[in-house]
């Protein structure tokens, strides 16, 4: 049905779900009200647990069988969505609407091929045969930047990266060009390049096709570049709403602002401001709340606030707010206090990589994931790892932790062990003194074991507590330390949310009180209270214990907040390391700067900063570019020597090096006259020779 007459694609009125526990209905949506127009981008944000997901389900009518829809209707394009029948709701999937969801790992068949799965969405609602199918499959995995389109159709998802396995997804969603899009936490497991290119095809796809979006997500500057209009959600409560920019500029409801606050701002390093994760927990379903449901953690609540539930007050603008005083709630602080550079961590140095080679694959066919990485992590320093998807982050990691062997090369722990070994290899000191958090928590905690059992085992075989009432006490410290409450020990990991099982996954990783922790995307799943909640944990455990990190993310902000050095991989190697001060500002590799110029954030809200958009995916590893490896994408391409020669080590100041032919002076010149004028494009350099003053240092 057309919705040309101005009617809302999604019109929810007065919806309230209730979830069935031991036959208790448990409210987990009360009394929602919204509406997405045509070709509209609406943000639905709020903390884990607090049914954005369920209103997700909802729409595409994928609530699970214990889900009771209490009152309220929703229609899609006109049409009553709660009455149609599943002929009815087989048609419009897919092809009318489509949804990505936020764990590609479960959503895709782990027995299908990716190449079979996506011709799957075109031979069902498009009538393709095969051929075609597959070759439109290859096509739409190009636009969302797969490395090697043709190799990934032909492998299983297990065999895919994590941001590859989400781009699978997205690439199945936006083959139909459908009506309504629901994203649920799309570009959780992207990295900053990746993110930019995929909201970027969002908006293509809304600027051809009048699609509109339900774009869930707990990044706020994700949301307020994509959305025009955003819903706090809070307890199964809309407690905010408003125009993005507006809402984000001075909310209307103290949860917003806790949320704000959460997220690490431009200027903020951890020596100079913590950030302030909001205190407290959402409360449990089927809790009696007779006020206001945020009143126990709101910082301006008074009596009113527990007795008298506040209305949908409108505040002007096209703006409501269910706060009693919408009209005190704080401005947000600016975040852009100058910060004192504080000193690099004089520490011994804890772990030497020298030459580390990861290859997969045979002799004459392999694939060199790793390709000759030296780095140094002191002691209690934070050592931060980003790069694109398939640059080696996550198999550096892997070989550092043991579960896997290196090819060649050297890691040494403490300067005097071996740490190039598997991990059966290893001693009982060494599997205690370095430990690593996984990004997806759901393949490294057991499914049939108990949080409490969790954590205990870890505590006797790490921490050697044998008596089982310290082991409890023990459990309970830590469940603490990372904002779990004694009810979660009781469950398995599947009744948690992605949050919640993170949360297990990190508690877990300290339970030997380790010296050095490979962090591998650990927050990348958390909403931004607990991931503020998280990082200070872990600064305060880096603090009293000198506990070391290896940070991967993909979340620049977050890297640039916690680290103290940073190191930039590209195709296997790195190409930027040093202190974070230093790796973010110019001069550093064109590699790096696309990545910062990629970054989402809060603070530029009138969109006016340039970014420079990397041409074509990146090349495979098992066939790399000859010369400098990012050459065939560089916006700084010099030409023959770039696709020669490789290049060598430039050297900045305070230890800062980056890999290119273009020297530091020259560098730093182009870098920031093309940043010095916001709203003006990029230049791009492509020169047919190398400065005359540039050296072979390094």
């Amino acid at each position: 049905m057309s919705v040309a007459d101005g009617r809302p694609v999604v019109d929810i009125e007065g919806l309230s779900i209730s979830y069935l526990r031991r036959k208790r209905p448990l409210r987990v949506i009360e009394d929602l009200t919204l509406s997405i127009r045509p070709g509209e981008a609406y943000g639905l944000v709020g903390e884990s647990g607090c049914g954005k997901s369920t209103v997700a389900m909802a729409l595409m009518r994928y609530l699970p069988a214990n889900a009771l829809v209490d009152s309220g209707r929703v229609t899609f394009a006109g049409d009553d969505l709660l009455g149609a029948d599943e002929a009815t709701l087989r048609r419009w999937r897919g092809s009318r609407m489509a949804m990505v969801y936020q764990d590609p790992a479960s959503a895709l068949n782990p027995s299908m091929r990716v190449g079979a799965q996506i011709s799957e969405v075109y031979r069902q609602h498009r009538g393709m045969d095969k051929t075609a199918a597959l070759k439109e499959a290859g096509a739409m995995l190009e636009k969302v930047s797969i490395t090697d389109p043709g190799r990934v159709l032909r492998r299983y998802p297990h065999e895919l990266s994590g941001g590859q396995q989400q781009r699978v997804m997205i690439a199945m969603a936006l083959s139909t060009d459908p009506e309504l899009l629901v994203l649920d936490e799309p570009t959780t497991g992207l990295d900053a390049t990746v993110e930019a290119e995929v909201l970027d095809l969002v908006e293509q796809l809304r600027s051809d096709f009048d699609t509109s979006i339900l774009f869930i997500s707990h990044n706020l500057g994700v949301v307020r570049r994509v959305c025009e209009r955003v819903g706090v959600l809070y307890a199964g409560r809309l407690i905010e709403e408003g125009p993005t920019d507006e809402l984000l500029r001075q909310p209307r409801h103290p949860y917003t602002l806790g949320l704000l606050r959460c997220v690490p701002r431009r200027g903020m390093r951890k020596d100079a401001l913590r950030l302030e994760p909001i205190p407290g927990s959402l409360p449990p379903l089927g809790a009696d709340l007779p006020g206001c449901v945020y009143a126990s953690r709101c910082p301006i609540a008074r009596e009113r606030c527990h007795t008298e539930p506040p209305p949908r007050y409108d505040t002007g603008d096209g703006r409501i707010s269910r706060c009693h005083y919408h009209d005190e709630v704080p401005e947000i602080p600016s975040g852009e206090q100058q910060v004192t550079p504080q000193p690099p961590s004089d520490g011994a140095t804890l772990l030497k990589v020298e030459d580390l080679v990861k290859s997969y694959g045979t002799t004459g066919n392999s694939m060199q994931a790793v390709a000759g990485v030296s780095f140094e992590v002191r002691q209690g320093e934070v050592f931060g790892l980003v790069g694109e998807s398939g640059s080696g982050k996550t198999s550096l990691a892997r070989c550092l932790s043991g579960l896997v062997d290196a090819s060649s090369g050297r890691a040494t722990f403490e300067d005097r062990l071996d740490i190039s070994v598997a991990e059966h290899r290893r001693n009982a000191e060494l599997r205690r003194k370095l430990q690593m958090i996984f990004q997806n928590p759901d393949t490294s905690l057991n499914p049939r074991h108990s949080i409490r059992r969790i954590l205990g085992r870890a505590l006797l075989l790490l921490a050697g507590v044998k008596n089982g009432r310290e082991r409890e006490r023990r459990s309970l410290d830590l469940a603490s330390s990372v904002r779990l409450e004694p009810r979660h020990l009781q469950v398995r990991p599947s009744a948690l949310s992605g949050g919640l099982k993170q949360r297990v996954a990190i508690a877990r990783a300290f339970a030997g009180e380790p010296a050095l922790v490979l962090c591998d995307e650990p927050v990348s799943a958390l909403d931004v209270s607990v991931q503020a909640a998280i990082l200070n944990l872990l600064l305060d455990v880096q603090a009293e214990r000198r506990v070391s990190y290896l940070f991967i993310s993909h979340d620049l902000n977050v890297v640039r907040y916690l680290a103290d050095s940073i190191g930039v991989m590209y195709l296997g190697q790195l190409v930027d390391v040093g202190p974070a001060r230093a790796v973010f500002d110019p001069p550093h590799h064109p590699y790096t700067e696309a990545l910062v110029s990629a970054m989402t954030t809060l603070e530029d809200l009138d969109g006016s900063r340039p970014r420079i958009k990397l041409e074509g995916p990146m090349p495979s590893p098992s066939d790399p570019p000859s010369g400098c490896r990012f050459h065939t994408r560089c916006p700084r391409f010099l030409g023959d020597l770039c696709r020669d020669e490789a290049p060598p080590w430039q050297r900045g100041t305070e230890g800062h090096q980056y890999r290119c032919h273009i020297p530091p002076g020259e560098l730093e010149d182009l870098q920031r006259t093309n940043g010095a004028s916001p709203g003006e494009p990029h230049a791009t350099t492509r020169r047919a020779h190398p400065p005359e003053e540039n050296g072979q240092s390094g």
